[in-house]
């Protein structure tokens, strides 16, 4: 069957902040130039979470005058607090002065980023830009080694990759540029930096999973404005991280735990272990008597400066967390994934109007960019952590930031995959998780209901295995298969039968956060999109 087809002059895969951005700056470029954002979400916003506390610097060069149009940036931060947790019951807070000043948040706001992104998408369109959300990225479409679009997902296909009566085919979308912005570990960019080499001469992308919860809470706990961070407890001395709960508008608290997928114990859980954070003195004392009305989860790239991959090639570029832009210094992606995404927008205007198929003038504009200073500058920061620890990777970090103004002669580096850091199970100690109290900590499938995630049941599992034995004859028998753990929805589970044990995958569950794709340790799971319009569905995360 010939597939339907549709051209424009720019096609963008993902309305994130990344992609919406550039979508805009392109038409205040050009208006003539035609512009579609693809969205897999069922809505621009749905598959969208973050903390987030943003700088709005990025928003400020889009939108000058974002305040008077209403734009969804409305609590700013009032107080910054930092501490460290030395056990469950005791912290210590660390005086401003001490902390690196990139964490501190003076005229930043605290946000729903997906609402801003729905906020943004109102502008992309008031400015003739076409959003097309409920479709997928599937495949990329290749011409002479050049990137020409994409496919969508074919929708109607039952799980025995038939089609069923509600059979669509994909169509194909073109463009003279495509730019892709899915976010965190998405799987074309993966693809596209495969099939490019983008990552030569880089060290290895690093991540971390970020869990998140919002609580509505009495009027008279609410310090509108107020941001919390810290590290240590639960977290042990080998599993770096920290936590989050910010004070945000309408009475509520966003609250989480960011834990790095370079931990080295199968048997930690990062769900359990937010859930147990939860119970701190620190933390408990904001959310007692409030009730908890969200739940997410979503991987964060965060390598930084060191594993930027080159981000142009024939035919488009990869911008935002797809490529890898957050600042993990300062624990915050949105400005600088808009910048990206800006800059793309320049560079892939500057092409079409030289009728060039390689948006060059990319790689100039980001190094002329606040946005490369401001990573490049940070560079340090994660592999400190990684090599030194908590406490020598933060003095050293605070010595970089503060004293000498991120002018540090050296550049450390992270070179071992995440996935490659996991022990074997008979290495390390297991780690025992109390109960959840129904209060304050909760179990896994009562959170995955309050993130409105839904998949029809009768597709293909998207969450495919490249060797079927692998969970059998290695994760299973040396790490207990640590999928059952790291997965924050519930998706993996190991089922007893007349075989032994076996890995059953519980699709529908799935967050669409993409840790599998990242922490399996035989990078035998890969994450391909499911029917468009499946996943969760975000209301204010």
């Amino acid at each position: 069957m010939e597939r339907e087809h549709m051209e424009f002059d720019v096609l963008i895969v993902g309305a994130g902040p990344a992609g919406l951005s550039a979508a805009c700056r392109l038409k205040q470029l050009n208006e003539e130039l035609s512009v579609a954002v693809i969205e897999k979400g069922s809505e621009v916003g749905a598959h969208i979470l973050s903390g987030a506390v943003i700088d709005p610097r990025a928003l400020n060069e889009l939108f000058p005058d974002w305040k008077n149009q209403q734009a969804p940036v409305t609590t700013a931060v009032v107080r910054d607090e930092i501490y460290l947790l030395n056990n469950d019951s005791s912290a210590t807070k660390i005086p401003n002065w001490m902390a690196p000043k990139s964490l501190h948040n003076n005229n930043n706001y605290a946000v729903s980023l997906g609402n801003l992104c729905r906020w943004l998408a109102v502008q992309a369109e008031e400015l003739g830009v076409d959003i097309f959300p409920g479709f997928t990225g599937a495949e990329i479409i290749y011409d002479d080694d050049t990137v020409k679009g994409i496919y969508t997902g074919d929708m109607g296909v039952g799980q025995d990759n038939m089609p069923k009566d509600s059979y669509m085919q994909g169509m194909a979308l073109t463009a003279k540029f495509t730019i892709f912005s899915e976010g965190c570990r998405g799987h074309l960019g993966k693809e596209l930096i495969n099939h490019f080499d983008l990552d030569r001469d880089r060290d290895p992308q690093h991540y971390a999973i970020g869990l998140k919860e919002l609580w509505q809470i009495e009027p008279e706990q609410h310090t509108p404005g107020l941001v919390i961070h810290g590290s240590g407890w639960p977290l042990d001395k080998n599993t770096s991280g920290g936590f989050f709960l910010y004070h945000t508008d309408d009475h509520q608290i966003s609250v989480g735990l960011i834990v790095d997928l370079n931990y080295s114990n199968p048997w930690l859980n990062p769900y359990e272990e937010f859930q147990r954070l939860k119970h701190h003195p620190v933390l408990a004392k904001h959310l007692k008597g409030g009730k908890r009305i969200a739940y997410g989860a979503r991987a964060i790239t965060k390598g930084g400066f060191n594993s930027l991959p080159k981000m142009h090639f024939p035919g488009g570029l990869l911008i935002g967390c797809d490529a890898g832009t957050l600042n993990v210094s300062r624990i915050k992606g949105t400005h600088t994934a808009m910048k990206s995404g800006m800059l793309a927008a320049q560079a892939v205007n500057d092409a079409i109007n030289n009728n060039s198929t390689q948006a060059n003038s990319y790689e100039c504009l980001f190094k002329d960019s606040w946005l490369y200073d401001e990573l490049f500058n940070s560079r340090n920061f994660g592999p400190a952590l990684h090599k030194f620890g908590h406490w020598l990777g933060g003095a050293f970090n605070t010595l970089d930031q503060n004293l000498l103004n991120s002018k540090f002669p050296l550049t450390l580096h992270d070179r071992h995959e995440d996935n490659a850091k996991l022990k074997e199970a008979s290495q390390c100690e297991k780690i025992q998780y109390p109960r959840p109290d129904g209060i304050l900590s909760f179990d896994k499938l009562s959170s995955v209901y309050l993130s409105n995630t839904n998949h029809e049941e009768d597709q293909p599992c998207h969450l495919q295995l490249s060797k079927e034995e692998i969970p059998v004859t290695v994760n299973i028998p040396l790490y207990k298969e640590p999928a059952q753990r790291y997965c924050p929805a519930g998706v993996y589970e190991i089922i007893d039968n007349q075989a032994g044990p076996q890995l059953q995958i519980n699709a529908q569950n799935c967050l669409h956060c993409k840790t599998c794709d990242i922490k399996d340790p035989c990078q035998n799971i890969q994450w391909v999109p499911p029917e468009a319009g499946g996943g969760p569905n975000y209301p204010n995360m």
